[in-house]
């Protein structure tokens, strides 16, 4: 009789194992498969893709700061251009644009969740960073008079109002010292310890062919959470969509979306280049299938595509390009996964 019960108990015992093993079975896969879905929707929200950024201040008859944030075209808006620095002396050139109201404007924009960005270089030659002092000269300007920061003795143009962040649009002059210009702005968001968002962000805007030597070290310090690569304007490069066709862009493409896997890449393209005539009547999308049907799907294939970066305003809103293009910048395709 004591066999009979202690292999009941023997036999009891397995089954409660057993059961017990089942249900954390169960239980471990549910976790697992809710981890996979987290990482899954975590990554999809730190795709951001298609958006639409613009470069605005290249024309006095673009219209003001606000109207292009109250179009519901564009995710992000960089004023351009800062266009003297390095030699003691700072200037921002906003093509005739009146100071006044800038900073009422750049606030506004803000409100509507539309960040807004200085670009620092251009199309001039008045800019560099000829001596290793100059980075932490030229960083702690834009820090006081258009970033987070603030010292009596430096004028602010926009007033009290503060830009999200710096681009990097270097055209002419030397490569030395971008990077430790890079550096030094990204040092000021250490002074807030406990910001859950960087108080100073930084993009670039390098020419198409691979690698931009003028931008090549500073975009090696992996600082720069966007990258907007311009095909276009660049007589010389057949990488431009004007020269090279799509074959061309997605040549370069491909090679800027590999070297920089940690920042979102855009594409940038010319509304005055788009084959958009001015004042073309609706639809515009008669003139952009290439795009539609060719260039984007093969673009929107990097898993680091974020959007497509639009210069400028002034011809976007003469041509009505970024009408067109907004829905076709998200990824339509099925090539961001």
């Amino acid at each position: 009789m004591s066999i009979y019960r202690s292999r009941t108990r023997t036999i009891s015992l397995q089954s409660h194992l057993i059961m017990a093993f089942q249900h954390h079975r169960s239980w471990l896969l549910l976790l697992a498969l809710a981890g996979l879905l987290c990482l899954a929707a975590t990554a999809a929200e730190a795709k951001r893709t298609g958006e639409l950024t613009v470069f605005w201040g290249r024309n006095k008859d673009e219209g003001t700061l606000r109207e292009a944030c109250d179009t519901g075209l564009y995710n992000t808006v960089v004023i351009s251009f800062f266009s003297v620095f390095g030699h003691g002396k700072y200037w921002t050139d906003l093509s005739g644009h009146p100071l006044h109201g800038i900073g009422a404007d750049i606030k506004h924009c803000q409100s509507k969740g539309i960040p807004v960005f200085l670009s620092i270089g251009g199309g001039g030659t008045h800019y560099s960073l000829p001596s290793s002092a100059s980075p932490e000269a030229v960083a702690n300007h834009l820090w006081n008079a258009y970033l987070g920061g603030g010292s009596g003795d430096v004028f602010r143009p926009f007033g009290d109002a503060a830009a999200d962040g710096v681009d990097f649009y270097v055209d002419h002059g030397a490569p030395d010292n971008y990077d430790e210009l890079a550096r030094r702005l990204d040092y000021f968001n250490s002074m807030y310890y406990h910001a859950t968002a960087k108080h100073v962000r930084l993009t670039a805007t390098p020419r198409c062919a691979f690698p931009d030597r003028r931008l090549e070290r500073a975009l090696e310090t992996g600082l720069f959470e966007r990258i907007h690569v311009r095909f276009y304007g660049d007589e010389e490069e057949r990488c431009s969509y004007k020269n090279g066709g799509v074959d061309g862009v997605v040549e370069e493409w491909e090679k800027w979306t590999a070297r920089y896997p940690g920042s979102q890449l855009y594409v940038g393209l010319a509304a005055a280049e788009s084959g958009v005539p001015d004042g073309a009547p609706p639809p515009v999308e008669v003139y952009l299938k290439y795009l539609y049907y060719d260039l984007l799907p093969k673009v929107q294939k990097a898993d680091n595509y974020g959007g497509i970066m639009i210069w400028d305003r002034f011809t976007d809103s003469r041509t009505g390009y970024s009408t067109a293009v907004k829905g076709w910048a998200s990824c339509s395709y099925g090539g961001c996964v």
